[in-house]
């Protein structure tokens, strides 16, 4: 694999990594607001289930009794679906952050192969400079031996 098509590989999954970040903070902000409509229907429920009992302590006809029984039923069941909403959220934020780290662990196998890579390189130039010296100096020696009289 040349280093263009490492470079590339490794500009690819730094997008997908990023793409998947984006995509991770987007699901954590839809659970954060889907916690808060949550917390707002409980709370909701709460102060309306206290109406009922304060109601019901200052003396209230049936009809009144009937429609708030009714109405604490349909928090109830927007309640259920405001949990089962947040529990599917929650696992969608938990794909996405296991996606994340995919996408965080391929960019880093290019990355650590592109150090390998051009720490090779490296190691290669200096045992090249290294023979290349060596040369020198060896050529210099036999210059020297050949240009003494014997």
């Amino acid at each position: 694999m040349s280093t263009s098509q490492l470079e590339m590989l490794t500009d690819l999954a730094r997008d997908s990594r990023d793409h998947a970040g984006k995509v991770l903070a987007q699901e954590r902000q839809t659970e954060q607001q889907t916690t808060a409509q949550l917390q707002s229907l409980l709370s909701y429920r709460a102060e309306y289930a206290e109406r009922l009992q304060k109601a019901m302590r200052d003396g209230i006809d049936p009809a009144t009794m009937y429609n708030y029984q009714q109405f604490l039923a349909s928090l109830d069941t927007a309640l259920s679906r405001a949990r089962q909403a947040l529990a599917a959220q929650q696992a969608s934020v938990q794909q996405s952050q296991k996606n994340w780290q995919q996408e965080q662990r391929k960019l880093s196998s290019y990355d650590t192969l592109a150090s390998r890579r051009l720490l090779e390189e490296h190691r290669r130039s200096e045992r090249h400079e290294q023979k290349t010296n060596d040369d020198l100096v060896t050529s210099r020696l036999a210059r020297q031996h050949n240009d003494t009289p014997h």
